[in-house]
């Protein structure tokens, strides 16, 4: 398995020979290079790097070797433990840390880890940002501290911290939650939101029935909160006595929804749902990556405000968030981001806002999914080889369609097709071969078609 280096990160599988797969020496290079991205570029250092971990098996060894490198290049760390991403990157403004590191692969599967990486802000690296530590790293340009200059390492929790802010979000409606009597069930796939969902739900007066709940690492089934993954949740729902499920993924920063009937709720209407509430309360601008679902448009201008896209990857959304002063956004895949709270998905904060939305409405889950538009998304794949030019087949298929006249082109991230009723969307791989083809419309069959015609467009470029 090839260790993939991106703007992001680092990540890629545990064991194996050194440069393939995610291994010691490359955590303490990567962390390395970071500490000295993060030194030349902090104006007002506190020296102090923020540290949190999902609950993998290989998260321990990770975390030693992290940890280590920091002190070894002079930061003071604060190890916040087993940590979501959202409670990571709050810490790092709590702590006035200059940056923070997330021990996390997100949904991928048990043997996979990574390095995400975050600013004074607990934020995502910007992708300038990500390229330089890149560099670094490649040039291994750092340097260590001597002996009397290494980095101090102490332990804090910031879990009840970080719940506390959720609550005190000012639509966070917890009267009418804790009246609502809600019961629950929960997914917490045997890692983080194990231990800090049941903080939240006992302060919100929620019951809850815990599944997979030990944060032990050994997920319990395939953690990517798809419907194909979630039949224990669904088949625990089905037999009655429940308002609602609550699925996560294994560093809490995506959320998905499962009916009172068993049925999924959509895990792209996730961020749909929230953003009807906020807007409902709070009018504005909302945004939501290209590939995500167009009801987030449709309730964004039923409530008088405008919506806008932006390319895939979190630290997009939030940048064009800040840029046209969204009061909500995110991304299809339950991320819901929230800048009241902070910029970056927070399931936390999904939660109560949907409770929130939910208790004042008083329908119950499905009922409150048929008052959305109804979309289908279908995702395809197209396999190309390693010498085929992608860039040279997207511009032809953009030329293709930008003089359609019921087609609007937007090619800020691969190449999408708007039509009146449908879109489709292309986007090249950045680790393989192959062109994501993903496609909406009114039913699945419709929203396969048109990816389908796409496909076979793109096919007869090649």
């Amino acid at each position: 398995m090839t260790l993939i280096k991106s703007i992001s990160g680092i990540r890629g599988t545990i064991g194996g020979k050194a440069g393939d797969t995610l291994n010691p020496l490359d955590i303490v290079k990567f962390t390395s290079a970071y500490a000295a991205f993060i030194r030349k570029n902090t104006a007002n250092p506190s020296n102090k790097i923020v540290v949190g971990r999902d609950a993998r098996i290989s998260g321990e060894m990770v975390k030693n070797v992290v940890c280590g490198t920091l002190m070894g290049m002079g930061y003071d760390v604060v190890n916040i433990g087993l940590a979501s991403t959202p409670t990571t990157e709050l810490a790092v403004t709590m702590a006035g840390a200059d940056g923070g590191i997330i021990i996390t692969a997100s949904h991928n599967p048990r043997h996979w880890n990574a390095l995400k990486l975050l600013n004074s802000r607990g934020e995502f690296l910007t992708a300038s940002d990500g390229q330089q530590v890149l560099a670094i790293a490649e040039a291994e340009a750092f340097d260590y501290a001597d002996v009397d200059a290494m980095g101090k390492y102490t332990e804090e929790d910031f879990d009840d911290r970080h719940v506390e802010s959720v609550l005190n979000l000012s639509l966070a409606d917890l009267n009418a939650i804790r009246t609502a009597g809600f019961r629950v069930v929960v997914d917490a796939i045997n890692s983080v939101g194990g231990i800090i969902l049941p903080k939240l739900l006992d302060r919100l007066g929620v019951e809850y029935t815990m599944l997979n709940g030990e944060p032990n690492g050994d997920f319990a089934h395939n953690p990517e909160p798809l419907e194909k993954n979630l039949t224990g949740i669904m088949g625990e729902l089905s037999k009655g006595g429940y308002d609602l499920g609550i699925v996560v993924d294994p560093d809490v920063d995506r959320l998905a929804f499962i009916c009172e009937d068993g049925k999924m709720f959509g895990e792209e209407y996730t961020l749909v749902s929230v953003a009807d509430y906020v807007l409902s309360h709070t009018p504005g601008a909302t945004v939501s990556n290209l590939s995500s679902t167009r009801a987030l448009r449709d309730v964004t201008v039923k409530c008088g405000g405008k919506y806008t896209a932006a390319a895939v990857g979190e630290v997009n959304v939030t940048t064009k968030m800040r840029e046209v002063g969204a009061v909500i956004g995110g991304e299809g895949n339950g991320g819901v981001i929230y800048p009241e709270s902070h910029y970056g998905r927070d399931a936390l904060v999904g939660i109560v806002l949907f409770l929130s939305s939910l208790a004042q409405k008083g329908l119950k889950v499905s009922e409150l999914r048929r008052t959305f538009p109804e979309y289908f998304i279908a995702k395809n794949r197209i396999d190309l080889t390693p010498s085929t030019d992608v860039d040279a087949i997207l511009v032809k298929v953009k030329e293709m369609y930008a003089s359609q006249k019921d087609a609007v082109v937007n090619d800020i991230d691969g190449v999408k097709i708007d039509f009146p009723d449908k879109w489709v969307h292309l986007r090249k791989s950045n680790t393989e071969p192959i062109i994501r083809v993903y496609s909406e419309a009114h039913t699945m069959e419709e929203a396969d078609a048109i990816g389908k015609t796409l496909m076979d467009v793109v096919y007869s470029f090649q």
